[in-house]
């Protein structure tokens, strides 16, 4: 009896340690982010959450370009953002059919031209007699964030369509958050390329630019997609980020508090702190 007891419950506790093995590999998990503010911000946040739940969350920077192919290709699990139907049909078109397009998660966005409110301007098309307004490094100047973004691409399209004389400097968000308080602090014409959602419009006073020509759109959807599979890998996963939803004041609160902490990690556990029961909502849906 005991010879034949023995093997078998080797074999049990061997099947049980391979078991919990493949299981702690399927919950490492690569997050794709990029240097958006309601990226770092969402993105910080669910790795809070998901490392509370005994995931192994990596977070990594990439461009659009670079973070569709790593998902179509495995590198990437999944992304907390993609713009729709509009913005980032571009960046999908070469991988719709192997990417996953999840639920919806923020109803309304909008992008454009943004100036602040004390500037007497309205519309793209005045900016052609009054260019030189915004002089920025000595030339009329838009100020854009990274070249490989969707706003860029469509800021160039803007200066075209509406031959504007006038030319797009491309850098990084916090470059152009910082030139925009440094005018608005000085009440100096800035130009400037935004979104909504975005923590700017809870701190400064501003404006879209009417856009006649429709160049960026009636606003978007945001969704979360994935690699192709991850809805029956993690189906507990898949039913908490669909059950997942933010309102404007609540995700314009959590940018907020990471901008005013200057910490995305400290800021979005604040928020979490407070919101206890509106993620347990997200939570209870994979239950």
């Amino acid at each position: 009896m005991k010879i034949a007891f023995y093997p078998c419950a080797a074999a049990v506790l061997f099947t049980l340690s391979a078991t919990a093995q493949v299981h702690a590999e399927e919950k490492t998990l690569v997050i794709g982010t990029n240097n958006w503010a309601e990226n770092i911000a969402v993105a910080n946040l669910w790795k809070l959450v998901l490392d509370d739940k005994g995931y192994d969350i990596e977070l990594s920077d990439v461009g659009k370009s670079a973070l569709y192919a790593g998902m179509a290709s495995n590198d990437i699990d999944l992304s907390l953002e993609i713009w729709l139907p509009n913005t980032d049909k571009e960046y999908l078109a070469p991988y719709k059919d192997t990417l996953e397009v999840h639920d919806a998660w923020y109803d309304k966005t909008a992008l454009g031209l943004v100036v602040p409110s004390y500037v007497d301007i309205d519309s793209i098309p005045e900016l052609v007699e009054r260019a030189d307004e915004f002089e920025y490094q000595g030339s009329p100047t838009i100020l854009g964030i990274d070249s490989g973004s969707a706003i860029a691409a469509l800021s160039d399209e803007a200066v075209e369509a509406y031959e504007l004389p006038i030319s797009q400097m491309n850098s990084s968000e916090p470059a152009m958050m910082s030139a925009l308080d440094s005018a608005y602090q000085n009440e100096q014409p800035i130009l400037v390329t935004l979104w909504s959602p975005h923590w700017a419009f809870a701190n400064y006073d501003l404006k879209y630019l009417e856009d006649p020509e429709n160049i960026y759109g009636d606003g978007d959807t945001i969704y979360w997609f994935s690699r192709e599979g991850l809805s029956e890998d993690d189906p507990w996963l898949t039913a908490v980020l669909n059950a997942w939803h933010m309102s404007d004041d609540s995700l314009s609160e959590l940018m907020a508090e990471i901008e005013s902490q200057g910490d995305p990690v400290a800021g979005a556990q604040t928020w979490l702190d407070e919101n206890r029961d509106q993620v347990d909502e997200w939570l209870a849906a994979g239950e």
